[in-house]
């Protein structure tokens, strides 16, 4: 056993990092530095868990150090593209995470094998709706008694303001967030939330439960409400419904107050830099160069935890004129293989394409109007780093507020394409089914309407 733990500690994963290397290239194994002496396998492996499936991992507690094997090269890309700019953190810990020269783990004979593996099927288990982390019996569906998709959470300790945006921007790194209800009763501060699973309601309770949105102060506790589902009548900064944006803002009521509105812009648009009225709330976004949004003493990510690929490249209300974008800028994709069609097809998954373009003289590059920002921001979410034709894709949104057709005469190889009459468009209907169905890209393809 100790043979192996020096051939894993003393290879060239420790020495990288000294800048004496060039970085390794993509490998499904990751190696994580300065993870603090107290952490378990399970924080450990939750790091990975949003990415895909992790199949190993090995502690080397006493160097600080961790190796972590994900199912697939893709999983470990996505996540290494996402923790690079947004570093992720353990106990308040900053940990850094690099390829490993390792292919894959061997850990059969090492001592803490059965608690590794014990812990990787928990954690899987939470995933693939197996059995739940506590080990409490399960129903028919899959799930504990007792569970439902809507959660009950309380945020204690209210130093800083929290909104219904921060909110959503934190749970829906857990999966597809359908409703909001925020409101204040005993004197606190709560939030009702429906996820469109209630595997991504159980996730996200493990994962958040006890967690700092703020360094030190507004503390999540949260419980599974008795309610299955949310009933939200009007949408405005108190309560929203985001599969019906045909939803009225109150009598009268503006639907936010003028400071939320210089802080977020529309209702409709979720903001992470502004966070609690201009706060940046302390979940792990890079704050941008030459922002003037006031940050949070040492606010340093107690919850920087993540879905696929999402990088902290999000519509910053006031600059430059992006916030409420609807137009994305796809780069490094592949010229040879890609078309305005495909470009339709894959980004109509989370929206109502109107418009593609591919850069006539770099088609590498392409615009891509959604029907709102909310969707163009999903689409990010969900894609960015992603790969598609053997390059990961790089997704911001465009400083463009629409797409250019062609003019008459001009060339453009039929590069550029108006899909706004398109019969194909997924999200015609308020309130219908397909806005349940939005999830990062996976192996696993579910088709419907078949004769």
């Amino acid at each position: 056993a100790n043979k192996v733990t020096s051939y894993y500690s003393n290879g060239n994963d420790n020495k990288k990092f000294k800048g004496d290397r060039s970085p390794c290239s993509p490998s499904r194994v990751l190696h994580l530095r300065k993870i603090p002496n107290d952490v378990t396998e399970a924080e450990v492996i939750s790091l990975g868990v949003p990415f895909g499936k992790v199949t190993n991992l090995l502690m080397l507690k006493g160097k600080s150090q961790a190796f972590l094997e994900m199912a697939s090269e893709e999983a470990a890309v996505t996540m290494v593209n996402y923790y690079t700019p947004v570093t992720p953190h353990l106990r308040s810990q900053p940990v850094y995470i690099q390829y490993s020269n390792h292919r894959e783990l061997k850990t059969d004979n090492l001592p803490n094998h059965a608690r590794t593996q014990a812990a990787l099927q928990a954690v899987n288990a939470v995933q693939s709706g197996g059995m739940a982390l506590t080990g409490a019996p399960i129903t028919e569906s899959g799930l504990p008694p007792g569970q439902s998709s809507v959660l009950r959470i309380i945020v204690e300790n209210l130093f800083y303001p929290v909104t219904l945006e921060v909110l959503y921007q934190i749970f829906s790194k857990f999966g597809t967030v359908l409703k909001i209800i925020t409101f204040t009763k005993n004197n606190q501060f709560q939030a009702l939330l429906q996820y469109a699973d209630p595997l991504n309601a159980q996730y996200a309770k493990m994962a958040l439960d006890g967690q700092n949105i703020y360094n030190a102060c507004c503390t999540l506790r949260i419980d599974f409400s008795k309610l299955t589902s949310l009933n939200v009548k009007y949408n405005n900064d108190k309560s929203r419904d985001f599969t019906r944006l045909d939803l009225p803002s109150g009598d009268g009521q503006p639907s936010l107050d003028p400071t939320m509105a210089a802080a977020f812009g529309t209702p409709s648009i979720i903001s992470p830099y502004a966070g609690a009225a201009g706060f940046a709330p302390a979940i792990g976004f890079p704050q941008a160069a030459g922002l003037s949004i006031p940050a949070v003493p040492s606010a340093l990510g107690p919850l920087a935890i993540s879905t696929s690929a999402m990088t902290g490249r999000m519509a910053v209300p006031g600059v430059t004129g992006l916030h409420g974008n609807s137009v994305l800028l796809v780069s490094n994709l592949n010229p040879d293989a890609i078309t305005p069609d495909g470009l339709f097809i894959l980004f109509g998954v989370y929206g109502d394409v109107h418009r593609v373009k591919i850069m006539f003289n770099k088609k590498e590059n392409a615009l891509v109007q959604m029907a709102d920002a909310t969707q163009a921001q999903l689409a990010m979410n969900h894609l960015n780093g992603q790969k598609l034709f053997g390059k990961a894709l790089r997704i911001t949104l465009s400083k463009h507020q629409t797409v250019q057709l062609p003019r008459e005469g001009q060339e453009d190889q039929g590069l550029t394409k108006d899909y706004g009459n398109s019969p194909l468009h997924r999200f015609k209907k308020p309130g219908s089914k397909n806005f349940q169905n939005i999830f990062p890209p996976s192996a696993t393809l579910h088709l419907s309407n078949i004769p």
